[in-house]
């Protein structure tokens, strides 16, 4: 056993004992090593003792899933994010909130279903769930502030459902789960489900929990999975797979468009993802879930020295108030890039870059500080010289036909224009990113050398 893995098995073991989970299972997935999975505990399930084909119920997690399925409808033309939702399904009430604000909770909605569904553990199906809405209220007015909502993501769950003709179910299936290989992550409950329980507060008794379906609420907490499952769909969120979502509709869902606590900052929302910042630049993506007698935590991990790209965590375990297992998630994600950290690869020399912008490259000036402009990776890149060592450059790309003119597509600026100006020569000259001129020297907004000063001289 590796020092890194023996380190991971030790922090699982004891976040199983002080959080007294009957069963824990745990995985972490990166790009360059085998995967990692350890089990501690009993499943509850005589025919299906404890392994790492032992599947948990992974409760909000499954909203990660539903989110990717509203971008997919978004990517092919069938949605927009800032239309009401009335305008995809026929809903009695509470229409109004748009697809981008139900995904960040922050349409108002309540958080359940109508009716006392945590009573009764009866939710309603599908079509009952819609025809009830205008029973639900509108605890928050649209964009106000946070508020998590189980049923605003089924609702979301059944409007992909209606796009697309099928049932939610069939579709993540066949748009999902089949594509990226999670063999394990089912809809119903399988054989090989360990027990949920309610640990005692005071004893050592443990009472197993039911396991309720979900019906019309599947869309938001319904999945059973493994951690070896949830660990690489952790991956995807920090490394995705474009047969299954576009990058670049990933980092969008990545952006923070919310907190979770005014007063705190520690996490936030993006499209259906909880982000959650772990030092300098560094974020882990995913979600947690609960569902009676059961807890998750689905992370991936972005940024950071060490990290090998694609990493992602799962913890899964079979107790419903064991807060340890939302915490070993984040745990092993540091450990990862601590004891096992990426190897680093030599640097190598690469083709120049074409001679159309070379007379870009090296230092200019604008509104009183230095840049410089680069190329590296096959890109136009730039970045403030005073500017942390771990900030990502600005990234430009031409656009089609007009060299001159570049797309800023990350980085600072991102979206906004670089025009180039040139000489007699064709050398650069001059530039204007975001309208604000470049030059090669500094100069004042009047266009003045700062050199050349004024401050103290004597007049006449």
């Amino acid at each position: 056993m590796s020092t890194s893995t023996a380190r991971y098995e030790r922090a699982a073991r004891k976040a199983q004992a002080d959080g007294r989970i009957p069963a824990l299972s745990v995985a972490l997935h990166r790009a360059d090593r085998e995967p990692w999975i350890f089990t501690v505990g009993e499943s509850g399930n005589p025919e299906h003792p404890l392994g790492p084909q032992s599947r948990f119920r992974i409760g909000s997690v499954t909203k990660t899933f539903t989110a990717v399925l509203v971008l997919q409808a978004r990517d092919d033309g069938l949605l927009d994010l800032d239309q009401p939702v009335s305008r995809y399904l026929d809903v009695p009430a509470h229409g109004d909130a748009t697809i981008r604000r139900l995904l960040s909770h922050t349409a108002g909605y309540q958080r359940e279903p109508y009716g006392d569904v945590w009573d009764t553990l009866i939710t309603p199906d599908a079509g009952r769930l819609i025809a009830e809405l205008d029973r639900a209220e509108r605890v928050l007015p649209n964009a106000r502030r946070y508020h998590y909502s189980n049923l605003g993501l089924a609702v979301l769950g059944q409007t992909v459902a209606k796009l697309r003709g099928g049932t939610w179910a069939e579709i993540l299936t066949e748009r999902v789960l089949a594509p990226l290989g999670l063999e394990h992550t089912t809809v119903e409950r399988p054989a090989e489900a360990v027990v949920g329980y309610l640990v005692d507060a005071y004893s050592d008794a443990a009472r197993p929990e039911p396991a309720i379906d979900l019906g019309g609420v599947a869309p938001a907490a319904q999945l059973w999975s493994t951690a070896s499952d949830m660990a690489k769909w952790a991956a995807f969120l920090v490394n995705p797979d474009e047969k299954v979502l576009d990058p670049a509709t990933v980092e969008e869902m990545r952006w923070p468009l919310t907190t979770t606590d005014e007063s705190l900052w520690a996490a936030g929302f993006g499209l259906g993802l909880i982000l959650c910042p772990d030092g300098k630049r560094v974020v882990h993506v995913g979600h947690d879930g609960a569902m009676p007698g059961f807890l998750a935590g689905v992370y991936g991990r972005r940024g950071g020295e060490g990290n090998p790209g694609g990493l992602g965590c799962a913890v899964l375990g079979s107790s419903g108030t064991a807060g340890q297992t939302n915490e070993l998630v984040h745990e092993l994600l540091r450990l990862a890039v601590e004891t096992d950290p990426a190897d680093i690869r030599p640097w190598r020399p690469a083709a120049p870059a074409p001679a159309l912008y070379r007379s870009v490259l090296g230092r200019w000036w604008s509104e009183g500080s230095e840049f410089v402009f680069a190329w590296h990776d096959g890109r136009l890149q730039a970045r403030v010289t005073e500017a942390p060592a771990d900030r990502p450059p600005a990234v430009f790309r031409p656009l089609p036909d007009q060299p001159d003119v570049l797309r800023t597509i990350s980085g600072r600026e991102t979206g906004e224009l670089l025009r180039l100006a040139r000489d007699e020569s064709g050398a650069v000259v001059r530039m204007h990113w975001a309208t604000y001129r470049f030059a090669r020297v500094q100069e004042a907004f009047d266009g003045g050398l700062a050199s050349d000063g004024a401050f103290g001289e004597a007049e006449g």
